[in-house]
């Protein structure tokens, strides 16, 4: 029951982490812009500060997890995510909300490299625990273009900050209470389920060097994919979709449901990544991404939101891969600082998605965007096939950890 509850609460913190930092996304593209007289090319750039904070972050984040306690940190995030997206809604010019933004990304930085660690350190199924706690992370990115639409077309864009803020608060300190007693323990803690074979033996030197270059490689390109799709998503359904979104509501609803639908590939990607080859599953989802960013070029109506769930279900469904084959090769004491250095590479590099999506949207608009991110994606396939075929490693179950 306590290792169900913990889960639930990782879960929960990997929801409001994704949708938190997303909220300014709509809020731009439908909003903001207009009401404060700038275009969105010229709004979006106040965001930067809040993903380079998002990446940066981590890893003092992820030190002081295992120096300290990763549940204490856990606490931290809830309630400091929570009380800066509320007070960015007091925000009336961009440059208050670029600070805004900044103390969310910054507050943000703490969950990958910690919320994850944990999520590892207490499965023998790796895959399918990141896949779920995946899905939760993709339905914050898909809820913030919904909820944030609705709460424009209702009560006004600030509510879209203040009444999500202040639930991430209320989460945290129901989580406080419950791990009072417990977080002590869980700066290091030995996994409980049954040893695994020590496959990492298996591998030689040169072959675990071309894993973590592929890890490293893959992580930072698509970063990039990830936040310049998800970012623009709602932007290129206004303009998109023709008479299918007239409102803001329409468009996050649209939004919401291609993102959820997408969110499923993490429960797809993995249990396949279980059960078979990570580097046939990884070259196979990166290729239909390049592909299918490709084919988004001049697509409008019907087409256009058929085209984008496919290329977003792509997307989302490559996150857990590199998770998976850190997971199984980085041991417990410093899992949480290896998790953070590969999140700052992917929120570092993804934090000049905003920047390039306002020059390409400004210069050419998105048709030139989707190229760019086809040939991201085609880099990425590229990649995945330098995975060593043989590294069982990382393809089963990974390596039992010493008792600390």
């Amino acid at each position: 029951m306590q290792k169900r509850a913990d889960f639930f609460f990782l879960n929960i913190g990997h929801f409001f982490d994704h949708f938190s930092i997303l909220i300014f996304a709509t809020a731009a593209a439908l909003v903001l812009a207009t009401e404060w007289g700038l275009s969105y090319a010229e709004l979006i750039p106040y965001a930067t500060p809040g993903f380079i904070a998002f990446g940066l972050g981590a890893i003092p984040a992820g030190w002081l997890a295992d120096k300290w306690s990763r549940k204490g940190m856990m606490v931290i995030f809830f309630i400091g995510i929570g009380g800066a997206t509320a007070l960015t809604a007091l925000a009336d010019t961009p440059f208050e909300v670029g600070c805004g933004l900044l103390a969310v990304g910054a507050f943000a930085a703490i969950y990958h490299p910690v919320g994850i660690a944990l999520v590892v350190e207490t499965h023998q199924r790796t895959g399918v625990a990141l896949a779920v706690n995946g899905v939760f992370g993709n339905l914050g990115v898909a809820s913030a273009a919904l909820v944030t639409a609705l709460f424009i077309d209702t009560l006004g864009w600030r509510w879209a900050f203040a009444v999500p803020g202040l639930v991430a608060v209320a989460v945290g300190l129901a989580y406080w209470a419950h791990i009072a007693k417990s977080w002590s323990d869980s700066k290091i803690a030995a996994p409980t389920h049954p040893a695994a074979v020590n496959t990492r033996a298996e591998m030689s030197r040169e072959a675990a060097l071309r894993v973590y270059a592929v890890i490293l490689l893959s992580t930072a390109i698509g970063g990039l994919i990830f936040q310049a799709a998800t970012f623009a998503l709602p932007k290129i359904f206004d303009e998109r979709l023709d008479g299918l979104a007239t409102t803001a509501t329409q468009v996050g609803w649209y939004a919401f449901v291609v993102l959820a639908i997408a969110s499923i590939a993490q429960l797809v990607v993995g249990t396949l990544i279980d059960r078979h080859s990570a580097r046939t599953v990884f070259a196979i989802v990166a290729l239909t991404q390049a592909i299918l960013f490709w084919t988004m070029q001049q697509l409008t109506g019907s087409l256009a939101l058929i085209v984008a769930g496919g290329f977003m279900f792509a997307v989302f469904g490559q996150i857990p891969i590199t998770d998976v084959l850190v997971g199984r090769m980085a041991r417990g004491p410093w899992r949480s600082r290896i998790f953070a250095m590969k999140y700052v590479v992917s929120f570092m590099v993804s934090a000049t998605a905003i920047p390039m999506i306002a020059w390409v949207y400004g210069t050419s608009g998105f048709d030139l965007l989707f190229a760019i991110l086809a040939v991201c994606a085609a880099a990425v396939f590229v990649i995945a096939l330098m995975l060593p075929s043989n590294a069982s490693v990382v393809l089963g179950t990974r390596a039992p950890e010493p008792a600390e």
